[in-house]
């Protein structure tokens, strides 16, 4: 048996220094968020391995926009899979407007009266969405109407993107680096409420398959395959199942806050997917409990940190 190694922390030490020290205590936390940085230094470091990142969760409101966009950049991530929420925080960042620090206890009948909507902490300005549902009418408008019969998001988001001035929001960085996005539960967003009151007088269907289709090809066509999987839900699903047809993912790592009792995805470890086939037996993989905003940052850090100096 190998024994536990007690963690040391020390002045100016380096995050990887720190996630070191807590790969070799090995245990509990510590050595969940010491294996995943493997693993993702692993995934980051291959050049045949299609990394899908999956979001659910106000990531972006809560802090994440910048690194997910320059782990685009850096042509660390392949693929997106995304709630439509963060993507409209992303269209509302890039149009101006912020999120900013709240309370979990504030006065909620107050907030709507000064035109502010609550995400835990986060509040956002309410007319956000006004400028957001403007700029989704003028870019459908701009779509020719036989196009716009059977309208696949991708495309729809390619759209939006090349409206936006702001380069460093998502959707742009992903347009730029040839970065597909995907969201299944799209419509579930205030861009999807957007749409439907657009085909409420003009023509307009959004058609998830064409996006479909095209997720599942990029899992076909993996010679290896990694998953980030930030949150759970559809996203998550729909990471892993396009995974599913190629045997399963073979590196994959999850921080989620959600429990497995109830037997839902979002909580469920990386363990259960073997059984599904969407994760190999042999893969290496490891479910991290802990808040995203603050686990994400930490591995990814080191991650690049090891990558700088070719550690593997």
């Amino acid at each position: 048996m190998k024994s536990v190694e007690q963690m040391r922390v020390s002045p100016h030490m380096t995050v990887d220094e720190l996630v070191q020290q807590m790969d070799h205590c090995g245990t509990l936390g510590a050595g969940r968020v010491g294996l995943a940085t493997r693993i993702l230094t692993e995934m980051f470091s291959d050049e045949k391995c299609t990394v899908f990142l999956s979001l659910a969760g106000p990531l972006v409101p809560g802090g994440l926009r910048q690194i997910i966009g320059e782990l685009v950049d850096r042509g660390c991530i392949d693929a997106i899979i995304t709630t439509g929420a963060n993507i409209v925080h992303d269209v509302i960042e890039a149009l101006g407007y912020r999120h900013y620090i709240g309370s979990f206890s504030a006065d909620d009948s107050e907030l709507h009266k000064r035109g502010i909507g609550r995400i835990g902490d986060v509040y956002v300005e309410l007319k956000a969405y006004e400028a957001v549902e403007k700029l989704v009418h003028q870019v459908l408008d701009e779509i020719n109407e036989e196009e716009r019969k059977r309208l696949a998001l991708q495309h729809f988001l390619n759209r939006i993107s090349e409206k936006l001035q702001d380069k460093t929001a998502i959707l742009s960085r992903c347009k730029a680096c040839n970065v597909p996005i995907f969201s299944p539960g799209f419509l579930a967003s205030m861009i999807g409420l957007n749409l439907w009151t657009y085909s409420q007088t003009k023509v307009l269907t959004i058609d998830l398959l064409q996006d479909l289709k095209s997720l599942m090809q990029l899992g076909l066509d993996a010679k290896r395959s990694g998953a980030i999987i930030l949150g759970g839900g559809t996203p998550k699903h729909h990471a892993l199942m396009a995974n599913i047809l190629g045997e399963g993912v073979d590196l994959a790592v999850q921080i989620t806050m959600d429990r497995p009792e109830a037997g839902g995805i979002s909580g469920a470890y990386l363990e259960e997917a073997i059984s599904w086939g969407k994760i190999r037996i042999r893969s290496k993989h490891v479910t991290v409990i802990g808040d995203a905003t603050v686990c994400f940052p930490l591995i990814v850090s080191s991650a690049l940190e090891r990558l700088s100096k070719d550690i593997k």
